[in-house]
């Protein structure tokens, strides 16, 4: 059933196209990714089709109910009219997203509201479901809950940069780029094995153009040359013999002119085909940072920290290896930022203090041990390194190690290539100025990176390179990330926060929720076998004393202790 249309899109923005299309359908059943690099036209194009914004040409038909998660802050009828939803349908939601008894505050956190839109969305009856980045703040057992919700309708568009929640349910895949759309049918990783193809293709092509282009080149040069060389007639030559040599080397050349230039006609008609971009290579000297050479680099045995009087950890201690990846791993409120505020304070009271922090801060951050050749660099989204009155590449070579052209490569390498270096910090998108703190981190003098949700309001291409770079550092990483296709990418292993404690486990997520798992089945097992063996005790006792039902007593022993058989036959 045909749920929405739209045809003969135009969106302008002064003198700039956003988005632009002939025609565009939505059925039942499909279920649409978007991904597009920011400001590429993303929430624009959902804007437009959900009716919140009118296009300059062309029409939409809604055929259906259509619900929006919208991906900025709610407006404060929005709130009241879900708070008062909350009381009816949706109150079971709000249970499950768990802030039922949050409503009442006068403000909510980011994660919190964003649970509250997710929830009014889906207390609703729509048809038809528009999300822009529903994931944005969510801890993953947040997501996780989102994604369960969503599999449960049946048609939907979604931007989002989180790859496994695009694998995970997408049929359909929107590409919005250079004002068009692309099409493809397929979850993300579809297409992105089509975009592969291409540049593959692509490749090719480019191989193919060039090495038909060098033949027809050397054919004429050839071509010429022999033209050039055809002999002029011996001065001992009779005439008639002349004339005759005179004829035949004209022929020559005009045979030789001739075959040049239908080449050459060749090489014009010779259809172009342009070299496919390629990652450039970064060669970062990272013996400039004097790395330490200690296996560990960062640790703690008893660090206890609380906010007020609730306690965040409590005697809770963790080791960081040197020159691996770590991703703090856990549920919101389990003191994966807290933790790394406690490093970078233990860094910086390390040299002096340099950064002012608390003395409670301080006091639990003196528990943390830094090995002295350590350098620390925090990345957090506040861009209070950046200076907007300079070019990228000023503030990326302000405080560098490294030389400029390794600099201009790990900009490239983040898609900030070419002239785009010389841009003013102040122009730039918030995404720009991501990769551009990135970037001084990765030139600074810094070994140790500490990283707070580093693929936050990036879209999906930059995460990628992201992720290529972090892989190509050699030094010391520890980050936050709900992002699990970039945790699985980038980490070695985890620190899971969460019961007052820090534990390590050497792997990634999805081996990590594995391991969960059968730790839950072996205790289930463990509490079966308990009460089975505790029932056949009463089973037996009841025998012993002779009771008139002594035959059921006996089948029941008997398929207790068979139960209990198999039961041990798993373990």
């Amino acid at each position: 059933m045909l749920l929405l249309e739209a045809a003969n899109i135009r969106k302008y923005y002064g003198d700039r196209l956003i988005i632009g299309f002939d025609e565009l359908k939505i059925y039942s059943g499909d279920r649409i990714g978007v991904t597009g690099l920011n400001g590429s036209g993303k929430s624009t194009l959902l804007d437009i089709l959900y009716g919140g914004l009118e296009p300059d040409e062309g029409f939409v038909r809604r055929y259906c109910e259509v619900g929006y998660i919208r991906q900025f802050g709610m407006e404060e009828n929005d709130i009241r009219q879900l708070q008062a939803e909350a009381f009816g349908a949706a109150m079971k939601l709000l249970g499950e997203f768990e802030i039922g008894g949050k409503l009442d505050r006068p403000a909510l956190s980011g994660g919190e509201e964003t649970r509250l839109k997710i929830a009014g969305a889906f207390s609703r009856d729509n048809v038809l479901l528009f999300a822009d980045e529903p994931t944005s703040n969510l801890d993953y057992k947040g997501i996780e809950l989102f994604r369960q919700k969503l599999e449960k309708v049946e048609s939907f568009v979604m931007i989002s940069h989180d790859r496994s929640l695009l694998d995970a349910l997408c049929n359909r895949i929107w590409e919005v780029k250079d004002g068009g759309i692309r099409i493809f049918n397929g979850n993300y990783s579809f297409y992105r094995e089509q975009c592969e193809a291409e540049k593959e293709r692509a490749a090719a092509e480019y191989e193919k153009y060039v090495a038909e282009k060098t033949a027809l080149e050397q054919a004429i040069s050839n071509r010429k040359r022999r033209a050039g060389k055809v002999r002029r007639a011996p001065s001992r030559m009779g005439n008639s013999e002349a004339r005759l040599h005179k004829r035949q080397a004209s022929e020559s050349q005009e045979k030789l002119h001739n075959a040049a230039n239908n080449l050459l006609t060749r090489l014009d008609k010779l259809e172009v085909k342009e070299k496919p971009k390629e990652q450039p290579a970064i060669r970062l000297d990272f013996s400039l940072t004097d790395p330490p050479e200690n296996k560990i680099v960062i640790s703690a045995d008893r660090l206890s920290f609380s906010y007020g009087n609730v306690p965040v950890f409590k005697n809770a201690g963790f080791r960081i290896a040197n020159g691996l990846k770590t991703a703090l791993w856990g549920e919101n409120g389990t003191g994966k930022t807290t933790l790394l505020n406690l490093i970078y304070a233990a860094g910086c009271d390390m040299i002096r203090g340099t950064q002012p922090f608390d003395e409670a801060v301080m006091s639990a951050a003196r528990c943390i041990s830094i090995v002295p050749k350590a350098r620390l660099a925090y990345f957090r989204q506040t861009f209070e390194n950046l200076d907007p009155g300079k070019t990228v590449l000023e503030n990326v070579m302000k405080d560098s190690v490294q030389n400029e052209t390794t600099a201009r490569t790990i900009l490239a390498r983040l898609l900030l290539p070419g002239d785009d270096v010389f841009k003013k910090v102040a122009v730039l998108s918030g995404g720009e100025k991501i990769k551009v703190s990135f970037a001084k981190l990765f030139v600074s003098k810094a070994n140790v990176l500490l990283l707070d949700e580093p693929t936050n309001y990036l879209d999906m291409q930059s995460i990628e390179a992201l992720e290529g770079v972090l892989k190509d550092y050699e030094g010391t990483v520890l980050f936050v990330s709900h992002d699990r296709a970039f945790v699985r990418a980038v980490a070695d292993r985890l620190l899971v926060t969460g019961g007052l404690t820090v534990r390590t486990f050497e792997g990634g997520p999805d081996e990590y929720e594995e391991s969960i798992k059968i730790a839950d089945e072996a205790r289930n097992r463990e509490l079966e076998k308990t009460l089975l063996q505790m029932r056949i005790t009463e089973v037996v006792t009841k025998l012993s004393l002779q009771t008139s039902d002594k035959e059921a007593l006996e089948e029941e022993f008997r398929r207790l202790t068979k139960q209990l058989r198999e039961l041990e036959k798993t373990n």
